[in-house]
């Protein structure tokens, strides 16, 4: 069995502490065992290595979050990232060619295909394997996990088994899907044995490689690699799901949840404030979540969540917050915090000048031990100011030591990188026509390979 997580989003739902580079499952404010803050990512990926499943597993992903997911799993964990953003259906189609000609999956092998980021306890992945009995036994194309409903949610799908045959098996079969029904209508098929549909299925590789085969597209991972923007952008529900000639479903019985949007995740924050804030007495369900470095204070309101980071501030009525997508559906604001493999940075200003000129300034934290990749520019100019801090900064293949107080011009097709021997704190000033992180051309990530390049 190989288990694929798809891990995407624009991260909206979550604004501000969420963007385009930093979606939902990236956010650390839940609590791992020992109290410490882990992301939706961190503890699914801690769950998969207690049910011992991590090294069956594989994350499929976009450019933009790969340096992201290296710095939250660290660098060993098996990445299969998408050339481009597009929808379902590729994303899984490009992870099959992979399993298939990159890794040498046999066609008889059961794959798994998951969200990155379910809120659920341990006992969800040990019942991972029960996808594959379910597959063996049944010779459906498609087995599905389905969540016994709690309580009648008009927010998720359903899966609508057949009436039990009394045969005693494992599996449903199901009948027929149902997205976000009405109340009275979620509550008729709770009666008849529906249960939620919590994204997770499994099928056998041969399943996907004959559909692709069908449709004339590469069955190589290279080859699909390259024709990859000409997929249909399309999700894998329409696509496979939906027009598979048998499905089956196993039950699970255990907590999940979709910690999709505030007034679901701040159910699992289990502290009130999170960041420099305070909530009075009279305030009751209400978080503040802050990464700024004001304070915030809430005084005399209930049932709020205040989120402030340096992409914006939001206040909003718990009930009302899965509305703030929508209301940022025009929004176009480059994301001003990343997290990257190697630490983090921040936007500290940015202005546009009548010549053309733009200049953005950005604090950047890189961690001891950490490098930033071998590269260059061709629209910027960079000066740097060590602020904090110890390291080693490579200028077109020369090295020397970079301590607090050095000042640096880093200009265009300049061949630069820089390693920090502690926590380095460097404030960077870009001039340029274009300051956009596509003006990056890396050479190389690994450190020892970036020495290798300056001695040779």
């Amino acid at each position: 069995m190989k288990i694929v997580l798809l891990s995407g989003g624009s991260g909206k739902r979550l604004w501000p502490l969420s963007n385009d580079s930093r979606s939902k499952q990236f956010l650390k404010v839940l609590k791992d065992p020992s109290g410490q803050p882990e992301s939706m990512v961190q503890r699914v990926w801690r769950q998969l290595g207690e049910a011992g499943l991590q090294d069956r597993a594989y994350v499929a992903t976009g450019k933009s979050q790969v340096e992201l997911i290296y710095g939250q799993l660290g660098s060993d964990v098996q990445l299969i990232d998408e050339p481009e953003r597009r929808d379902t259906f590729p994303a899984i189609a490009l992870a099959a060619t992979y399993l298939y000609a990159m890794e040498g999956v046999g066609l008889n092998e059961t794959v798994v295909v998951m969200p990155v980021d379910p809120y659920v306890d341990g006992d969800f992945f040990r019942q991972l394997a029960q996808l594959e009995e379910a597959l063996d036994t049944s010779g459906a194309d498609m087995a599905l996990i389905g969540v016994q409903p709690t309580y009648p949610s008009e927010k998720y799908g359903y899966i609508v088994p057949k009436r039990a045959d009394g045969s005693g098996r494992s599996f449903l079969e199901v009948r027929e899907f149902r997205e976000k029904p009405g109340r009275e209508e979620a509550e008729e098929m709770i009666r008849e044995g529906a249960l939620w549909n919590c994204g997770v299925f499994a099928f056998k590789l041969d399943l996907l490689v004959n559909l692709l085969m069908a449709y004339e597209l590469p069955i190589h991972y290279e080859e699909m690699r390259k024709r990859y923007g000409s997929l249909p952008a399309i999700s894998f529900d329409y696509e496979v799901v939906e027009r598979a000639n048998r499905i089956a479903a196993v039950r699970y019985e255990g907590e999940w949840k979709d910690l999709g949007t505030w007034n679901t995740l701040t159910e699992e924050i289990k502290t009130p404030v999170i960041g420099k804030g305070m909530v009075s007495e009279h305030t009751a369900n209400a978080h503040v979540i802050n990464e700024l470095e004001v304070p915030i204070a809430v005084l005399g309101l209930s049932d709020v969540i205040v989120a402030a980071s340096p992409d914006g501030i939001l206040v909003a009525d718990k009930s009302l917050s899965p509305l703030v997508k929508d209301m940022l559906k025009h929004s176009e604001q480059r994301p001003m915090y990343e997290e990257r493999r190697w630490g983090r940075y921040r936007v500290l200003d940015y202005a546009v000048y009548p010549d053309g000129r733009e200049v953005l300034t950005k604090r950047i934290f890189i961690a001891a031990g950490k490098n930033l990749s071998y590269q260059y520019h061709s629209l910027r100019d960079e000066v740097w100011t060590v602020v904090a801090g110890r390291g080693t900064v490579v200028l077109d293949g020369r090295m020397r030591t970079l301590t607090a107080g050095d000042v640096l011009l880093v200009p265009k097709e300049c061949r630069h990188s820089v390693r920090a021997e502690s926590d380095l704190e460097i404030v960077e000033v870009q001039t340029g026509t274009m300051l956009v992180e596509e003006d990056i051309v890396r050479l190389e990530l690994q450190w020892d390979e970036i020495v290798q390049l300056c001695q040779v």
